[in-house]
C-alpha cells in the first residue's frame, strides 16, 4: 500500500532544516527565508475511485494541517474528472515564510531567545559572526551569553598581560565560569581549547611546572631540606654541579633510596619526566632511571632520553625481571609503541613484553621488587 504524504512529513522536511542550523543562520543574516519546497506522494488520478473517502480524507487532513496557509501553502495539480468534488489534488507543500516555519516546528520560544542572543553579542563582530554561524550551538548556552560576553572582552583585553586568569575581572564571572566555557571561548578569541594551550596563547600565566627532589647537601640546592618541591623555571635557573642524578618513577621508592653523595634524587612521576630531563644542569651528569619493569616503563625511559642520551636504566633488566615472578601483576594497557632509544638487551625486553612472550601482559612494579635486591645493585 502506497503512503500518501501527510502534515508529519512536511515538519519532518523543515525540520531536517531547523536541526541543520539552515533557517536560524538565514535568520541571523537577515536573508530572504530559505523555502523548503515538499513534493506530495498522491493517490494518481485512476485510483481515486477505488477508495474516494481515503482521498477526501487526505485532503482534508493536509488542509488542516496547514492551519489556513499559516504554516504552509498548498498546491494543486489538476486531474481529470469531478469523482471527489473538486478536479484538482494537493501535489506541493511549501513552506516560504518564517512564520509559517516557526508556527509549523512550534519553535517561537527558541526563535525568541535566538535574537535576543543575537542582539546581546551584536556590539562584538567576532562573537556575533560565530553566533549567526553556530546557531543550535548558541541556543544551547542561551542563558549564559552575558556572562560569555563579560568573559571574552576581558581576556581579549588581558592577551599578552601575563597575569594569571584567577585575576579576571568581569563582571558575573569567576575563573571556573571561563574553565566550563573554555571550549566554547577558545573559538570565540581564535586560540587552542586546551588548558595549557588556551592560557599560553592569550599570554596568560599557567600555573607553574614544579619538580620533587632530595638533593645532597654538598649541592647547596637547599640548605636544611632534604625533600622539596621547587618551581621547575627556579631550578633551571640554577647553578648545580651534580655528579649523579637518580629518577625514580615510584614515590615511596623515591623517598626510601639514600641521596648519592654530591647528586641528587628526582620523582619522575611517570610521563611527567619531562620536567627532570629539562633541567640543563642535568645534561653532564650520570643520569640513572628506575622505573616500573613494563611497557609504560620502558616508554619513560626512551622519553627521558630525548633530554639526556647518557640516561642508563637501573633493575629494569631480564633478570630482575625474572628473578620476580611470582610478583608479577598484568599490564592494565600496554604500550606498543615504537621505542628507538632503548639500548639492545632493553629493546628485547620490551618486544618480550609487547608480545607477550614471558606472559600474558607481565608486569613488575617497582614497588614489588625486594629491596635486599635493590641495595646490592644501586649504583652508588
Amino acid at each position: 500500500m502506497t503512503i500518501w504524504t501527510n502534515t508529519q512529513d512536511v515538519r519532518a522536511r523543515v525540520r531536517k532544516r531547523w536541526d541543520d542550523g539552515s533557517i536560524l543562520r538565514a535568520l541571523a543574516a537577515a536573508s530572504p527565508f530559505p523555502v523548503v519546497d515538499v513534493p506530495l506522494r498522491a493517490p494518481r488520478s485512476s485510483a481515486i475511485g477505488d477508495d474516494i473517502e481515503a482521498v477526501r480524507s487526505w485532503i482534508a487532513a493536509l488542509q488542516a494541517g496547514s492551519r489556513g496557509g499559516t504554516r504552509y501553502t498548498l498546491r494543486y495539480t489538476p486531474i481529470g474528472g469531478r469523482v471527489i468534488g473538486r478536479n484538482e489534488l494537493p501535489s506541493r507543500a511549501i513552506v516560504e515564510s518564517y512564520e509559517q516555519a516557526v508556527a509549523l516546528l512550534g519553535v517561537g520560544d527558541q526563535v525568541r531567545v535566538y535574537e535576543t542572543v543575537l542582539s546581546v553579542t551584536a556590539a562584538e563582530p567576532a562573537v556575533f559572526a560565530w553566533v549567526a554561524a553556530n546557531p543550535l550551538r548558541a541556543l544551547e548556552v542561551a542563558d549564559s551569553w552575558p556572562a560569555i560576553m563579560s568573559a571574552y572582552c576581558w581576556l581579549r583585553a588581558a592577551r599578552d598581560s601575563g597575569r594569571y586568569l584567577r585575576e579576571i575581572t568581569a563582571p558575573g564571572v569567576d575563573t571556573k565560569f571561563v574553565e566550563r566555557h573554555r571550549q566554547l571561548l577558545a573559538q570565540l578569541l581564535g586560540v587552542p581549547s586546551s588548558a595549557s594551550g588556551f592560557l599560553a596563547a592569550l599570554g596568560l600565566r599557567a600555573k607553574p611546572d614544579t619538580l620533587r627532589l632530595r638533593p645532597s647537601p654538598s649541592l647547596g640546592i637547599a640548605a636544611g631540606l632534604s625533600d622539596l618541591t621547587a618551581r621547575l623555571d627556579e631550578l633551571a635557573a640554577l647553578t648545580v654541579s651534580a655528579r649523579l642524578a637518580l629518577v625514580i618513577e615510584n614515590e615511596i621508592t623515591f623517598l626510601s633510596v639514600p641521596i648519592p653523595r654530591e647528586g641528587v634524587v628526582l620523582w619522575g612521576k611517570g610521563f611527567e619526566v619531562d620536567r627532570a630531563g629539562s633541567l640543563p644542569w642535568l645534561a653532564d651528569a650520570d643520569v640513572v632511571y628506575w622505573g616500573d619493569l613494563d611497557t609504560h616503563g620502558f616508554a619513560i625511559l626512551n622519553q627521558l632520553r630525548a633530554w639526556l642520551p647518557q640516561t642508563r636504566s637501573l633493575l629494569m633488566d631480564r633478570r630482575t625481571l625474572l628473578a620476580h615472578r611470582d610478583r608479577w601483576v598484568a599490564e592494565a594497557s600496554p604500550a606498543v609503541s615504537r621505542l628507538d632509544r632503548l639500548a639492545s638487551d632493553e629493546q628485547g625486553l620490551y618486544q618480550d613484553l609487547v608480545t607477550d612472550r614471558l606472559g600474558e601482559r607481565v608486569r613488575l612494579e617497582q614497588e614489588r621488587i625486594d629491596w635486599n635486591w635493590i641495595a646490592e645493585r644501586l649504583p652508588y
